[in-house]
């Protein structure tokens, strides 16, 4: 029987958060974490979460996280709580006067993105150090209120001159007729975009980076968003339409399925 996990749970290095210890997060909030979405205690691209939240810590503390040791964490978590399946956050924060990094695992209900084609507000925002995952986003969740206020699903960033970057909580993607472009533009590579660049190259579909501009928007037949949550098509991009491409969503879920998933 699948445990339904918890409304939010917390452990710090391996045991369940003090009022004390959720003082780190509350009041320093300079950090980084990853989020993934747990089936039956599998996730896929696990490896790329661990090396992301690795690659990060040694950016901002100058120390490595090992990565058996949170793959370890979040299997405590996952016990703790009993559930199989789950979205799971691992954050990474050095508390004052630590000399060492303590991760924070969170665990909550699992989601998924309702694959309902999205509608996205471009806004002149980009983020600074935009390959660290980070939380506490100010500029993001303010657009991305903004967006919604306005009828729009999300928020899509810009930096100066209408290049497209990201979405707020997303990675975009566009379609030409040939091959999936990404932005080429300062963002984060979210994992699932990365899992499908790669999955679109092994087989024989090689996606593109190309720069591309509000202005340009025209020059694409479809668009779609990732995250940890899944894929969704876009169907609006400020006055812009697109058509929902049922046979590059089709391509682009299967890639996504036949990822194969990690163990936790």
């Amino acid at each position: 029987m699948t445990i339904p996990a918890p409304d939010h749970y917390v452990e710090f290095d391996g045991r369940p958060a003090t009022a004390e210890d959720l003082r780190i997060p509350a009041f320093a909030g300079y950090g980084h974490f990853t989020a993934m979405q747990v089936r039956d205690r599998t996730v896929r691209g696990l490896a790329l979460h661990l090396d992301r939240l690795d690659s990060a810590n040694r950016e901002l503390f100058g120390l490595p996280l090992d990565g058996e040791r949170v793959r370890a964490l979040i299997g405590h978590a996952l016990d703790s709580t009993r559930a199989r399946d789950a979205s799971v956050r691992v954050h990474g924060f050095l508390p004052p006067d630590s000399t060492a990094t303590v991760p924070m695992v969170t665990v909550r209900e699992p989601v998924r993105m309702d694959g309902a084609p999205k509608s996205l507000m471009s806004v002149p925002f980009a983020r600074s150090v935009p390959h660290i995952k980070r939380p506490g986003e100010f500029g993001q969740t303010y657009y991305g209120q903004q967006a919604r206020r306005a009828g729009f699903d999300e928020a899509l960033l810009t930096s100066p001159g209408g290049m497209v970057t990201e979405g707020a909580i997303t990675n975009i993607g566009f379609w030409d007729g040939t091959s999936v472009v990404w932005p080429d533009a300062p963002a984060l590579t979210g994992i699932t975009m990365a899992l499908l660049e790669s999955g679109l190259a092994r087989t024989g579909r090689p996606s593109v980076r190309r720069g591309v501009t509000l202005d340009g928007l025209g020059a694409y037949r479809a668009a779609f968003v990732t995250n940890s949550q899944g894929i969704a098509p876009v169907h609006r991009i400020d006055d812009t339409p697109f058509d929902v491409d049922e046979n590059l969503m089709g391509l682009l879920g299967q890639v996504y399925e036949d990822t194969p998933r990690e163990t936790v």
